[in-house]
């Protein structure tokens, strides 16, 4: 049996499910879909990551009137799932402190996480319907 075969004959996951679960936690989509080996190390990544974000006091966007990119930014730190709910109920700052020497490299690092985790959704669901193996 060649590889292509038995990729398309094992049977499917639902990609709304992965992607879902991917959203969530970077390590649920690709678990759900039999991929621990990945898993873990992309769970580890992300959430290293977004903490390194927070510990660095950077900022957790929300849209503002008047500030287009915010939109992008608050879309890419929601991307973290709930990592982005946890900090935003748990932190006293969801803003960052603008003063700390840390400040961007705290955004960046938390735009990068949240990025990175819609990365694992998109990923999930390819690998869900079947275009990826």
């Amino acid at each position: 049996m060649s590889p292509a075969a038995s990729a398309t004959d094992s049977p499917r996951k639902n990609p709304i499910v992965a992607a879902a679960l991917a959203w969530l936690f970077p390590v649920l989509g690709h678990w759900y879909l039999g991929r621990r080996r990945v898993a873990i190390p992309f769970a580890v990544i992300v959430t290293v990551t977004f903490l390194l974000g927070l510990s660095f006091e950077g900022r957790l966007y929300s849209v503002e009137a008047g500030q287009p990119l915010t939109i992008l930014a608050t879309f890419a730190v929601y991307g973290a799932g709930i990592l982005n709910v946890a900090a935003r109920l748990l932190i006293d700052n969801p803003g960052g402190t603008i003063l700390s020497p840390t400040y961007e490299y705290g955004c960046a690092y938390l735009l990068t996480g949240g990025l990175m985790n819609l990365l694992l959704m998109l990923d999930a669901w390819d690998i869900a319907t079947g275009r990826k193996r």
